[in-house]
């Protein structure tokens, strides 16, 4: 296991041993075909996604690119042991036999000495997928071929930092990636290319966010001819302003994760799916003992999995009591409507179906508390 202070160290050049990738050939006897320099920036899982495909089509015989650096998030304490650990993208790299000297981990990206130092790299092109930095403008002026996100939206819909948890929360039907040139302006450069993807009514943000940068690192292969030869750059398209939405990040917070039952099941559902990782879904309900109704008490519910309901059960009299109903807590909703749980965790527990809840309740009643 690579320590941390081995991920921050930054790359110092060897000319010995750099000078075949980074600098011209001094032969002047034979002609060889210098690749392409390109450095990738990248954190989380979906990003290594991204890497995968770039190393393998940089071990394509016809291949006119390496990646010569990496540039990721520092090392920080994750999982239940809070261990020190290197970004997803990071570790992907240096399992895959990557230099761990040639993995940059700044904690901002207009750091002189990291700058300095990605210079000296001479890349032509960097291509970002979720590295979760800004880029300052003396980093956007060092690749004279310029600096392309993936992003996973059909920009300029949702631009920002949560595209897909607001596209889902929306309940839109189709959404998509887009490659773009970055600029200073957030998500706002011309862009290369899109493509568009249905969205399932059941599907997850955690999967949505997968599936979009699958689809976004075969897009970007195959543009990356185009890229590199400029014509990309001439024929991208500049935004519409007139059209732009927002997905800031900044706006989901935990108080937004809990679900209130007078809104309509729609919208519930959507908000499930949206927030499904992170931060999450919750409901408080009432639990009451049969044989006493000043015997209850109250537990915090993780909604985990739903589905809208057909709007065909029988409702009771109390608008606010929970049913079982075959395979689903069912949750009386606004505007007559119903969301259906199927998939709930309790405090510290794992995730349980709605079925072995409602045994484990041993004949007490739900009530919903808003």
């Amino acid at each position: 296991m690579y320590s941390p202070s081995m991920l921050r160290r930054f790359f110092c050049f060897n000319a010995a041993a750099s000078s075949s990738s980074i600098t011209p050939s001094s032969s002047t006897t034979t002609i060889t075909s210098k690749k392409k320099s390109l450095v990738f920036l990248g954190s989380p899982q979906v990003s290594a996604t991204v890497l995968d495909a770039l190393f393998n089509a940089s071990a394509a015989p016809s291949s006119s690119f390496e990646v010569t650096a990496i540039v990721t998030q520092p090392p920080s304490r994750r999982d239940r042991g809070r261990k020190v650990m290197p970004s997803p993208v990071a570790q992907y790299a240096l399992d895959r036999g990557f230099p761990s000297d040639l993995i940059f981990t700044p904690e901002r990206a207009g750091e002189e000495t990291f700058l300095s130092n990605l210079r000296a790299l001479q890349p032509e092109l960097c291509i970002t997928a979720a590295y979760g930095n800004i880029l300052p403008t003396k980093f956007l002026n060092i690749p004279p071929l310029g600096t392309v996100n993936i992003h996973p939206s059909l920009l300029p819909l949702y631009r920002g930092a949560a595209p897909v948890q607001r596209a889902l929360q929306d309940g839109v039907k189709e959404t998509g990636v887009s490659l773009a040139f970055t600029v200073r302006a957030l998500d706002a450069g011309p862009v290369i290319a899109r493509e568009r993807v249905e969205v399932d009514d059941q599907i997850k943000a955690p999967d949505l966010l997968a599936l979009l940068f699958s689809e976004g690192s075969k897009l970007l292969i195959c543009k990356l001819p185009s890229i590199f030869d400029g014509s990309a750059k001439v024929n991208a398209e500049p935004q519409d302003d007139s059209k732009v939405t927002l997905a800031p990040k900044a706006r989901i917070s935990p108080e937004e994760s809990w679900l209130s039952f007078d809104e309509e099941a729609l919208i519930l559902h959507n908000k499930v799916r949206a927030f499904a990782g992170w931060p999450g879904t919750r409901a408080k309900v009432l639990v009451i003992d049969d044989e006493s109704s000043n015997n209850h008490n109250i537990l915090e519910l993780k909604i985990i999995t739903t589905r809208v309901g057909s709007n065909d059960k029988i409702r009771d009299n109390d608008v606010h009591n929970i049913a079982f109903i075959k395979d689903a807590l069912v949750f009386p909703c606004g505007g007559c409507t119903d969301l259906e749980v199927l998939e709930v965790q309790l405090p510290g527990k794992k995730v349980t179906s709605a079925a072995a809840f409602w045994n484990g309740l041993r004949g007490q009643k739900l009530k919903a508390l808003e």
